[in-house]
């Protein structure tokens, strides 16, 4: 009983964030570069809400996919980037218990939304381009505000059951996370506690959270990559691919990344390999979505330049 005791007065309430870098000379740059690429990623991701929400002819279940993934982009890098700003100003970067247990929450439930946001966009080219006929019937507005719920509500799921267990994981071996926010795996090495069910929901949750999205974007290229090569003019092709490509290097990477960090086990993980592979999911794939989707985008550019004029002549 002692030991146990023991156990629970020693349990950590507080932790301190390592950061990307404990490089003293490197602490001003890497400020200077996150701090650009979260106003990128802000004034990116905001901006695109906010043009689909003022343009009539964007509300299309396409645009609203990408104004929830733009949501999704521009909170996932809100619940990361500003704490791990912190870390290259402060010698050392507080973050209490019920904190971090918030951070991560917020970080899968993000995460989650983003894969499976990007498989529903995925499903929605594939009925444009392969049963455009049936593409209005398809994707009402009932269907497409399912699907959007559903992964947000799914998404709620899983980050409240993972989260869940490792609130119940006793932490008293050290008070420092070596990364630069609350994650799964730097977390479970400070445990004193058994962590083999945890291990075991992060490798089922994260195969399923990354192969069934991966699995119906690969089946919807498929089908969408055999349509296109049935189009007779090379210049529908070409514009067909160059709408597919900039939707296959967004999801390639966010998956890579993804799929790198979390489907092995945390004993062979590497932290800092960890630490590089998350700052992708994490910081970058969340500033270059708005620039990929909508900068390649005929329409939305068409949109940008009518409220600019717009604005002209006000």
């Amino acid at each position: 009983m002692e030991d146990m005791t023991s156990g629970n007065n020693c349990t950590v309430t507080e932790f301190f964030l390592a950061g990307l870098s404990e490089e003293p000379e490197l602490q001003l740059p890497l400020f200077l570069l996150f701090t650009g690429i979260y106003l990128i990623t802000v004034a990116g991701n905001l901006g695109m809400i906010t043009l689909i929400g003022i343009s009539s002819h964007l509300h299309t279940p396409m645009y609203y996919f990408l104004s929830s993934l733009s949501l999704i982009d521009f909170c996932q890098s809100t619940v990361v980037i500003p704490k791990m700003l912190m870390s290259f100003l402060m010698e050392k970067n507080l973050i209490s218990y019920p904190g971090c247990m918030a951070q991560l929450y917020f970080f899968i439930t993000f995460g989650i939304a983003e894969c499976y946001t990007l498989a529903a966009m995925a499903y929605d080219r594939y009925v444009a381009i392969c049963n455009p006929l049936l593409y209005n019937a398809t994707m009402s507005s009932q269907i497409y505000t399912s699907l959007i719920l559903g992964v947000y509500i799914f998404a709620v799921i899983c980050a409240s059951v993972n989260t869940g267990f490792m609130s119940r994981i006793k932490f008293c071996k050290s008070d420092v996370i070596s990364h630069y926010f609350c994650d799964f795996l730097p977390l479970l090495k400070l445990a004193c506690s058994d962590i083999y069910i945890n291990e075991m929901l992060i490798l089922s949750f994260g195969t399923v959270n990354i192969c069934v999205p991966l699995l119906t974007v690969i089946t919807s290229y498929i089908f969408i990559i055999a349509s296109i090569l049935r189009i007779r003019s090379s210049e529908g092709r070409s514009k067909a691919f160059s709408t597919c490509s900039s939707h296959i290097s967004a999801v390639a990477v966010f998956y890579g990344s993804a799929a790198f960090t979390y489907l092995q086990p945390s004993s062979v993980s590497l932290i800092d390999q960890g630490k590089v592979s998350s700052v992708f999911y994490t910081t970058v794939v969340p500033m270059l979505n708005p620039l990929i989707y909508s900068l390649r985008n005929k329409d939305v550019t068409v949109a940008l330049k009518t409220i600019l004029e717009r604005k002209k002549f006000m």
